[in-house]
């Protein structure tokens, strides 16, 4: 069942401390970049497709700097993200005016 998606909001997800993250993320090379990028997007899909029923979301995009991703969910898909154990800080987006 696909949820409509006129009350998802895009909310940002910060991982909690991972090893492996860290490790990549230590590597300056090309590859290395590469290597983070591949590992934190299937890291960040699993995540939520583990969590949330699928559909039901759309991950914008996947955060190196910091171990997270932007995703448009609804309040309620963010509360169930907030209890995953791998999750750190679940945030909605604030528009500045």
């Amino acid at each position: 069942m696909v949820m409509d998606n006129t009350n998802r909001e895009l909310h940002f997800v910060f991982m909690n401390y991972d090893a492996e993250y860290e490790r990549l993320r230590s590597k300056r090379t090309k590859k290395g970049a590469h290597e983070l990028d591949l590992y934190l997007s299937r890291k960040h899909d699993d995540v939520l497709a583990k969590n949330l029923e699928p559909g039901s979301y759309k991950k914008t995009l996947s955060l190196v700097i910091v171990d997270g991703f932007a995703v448009e969910i609804t309040d309620e898909q963010a509360n169930v993200l907030r209890s995953a154990n791998e999750v750190r800080i679940v945030e909605k987006n604030q528009e500045l005016v």
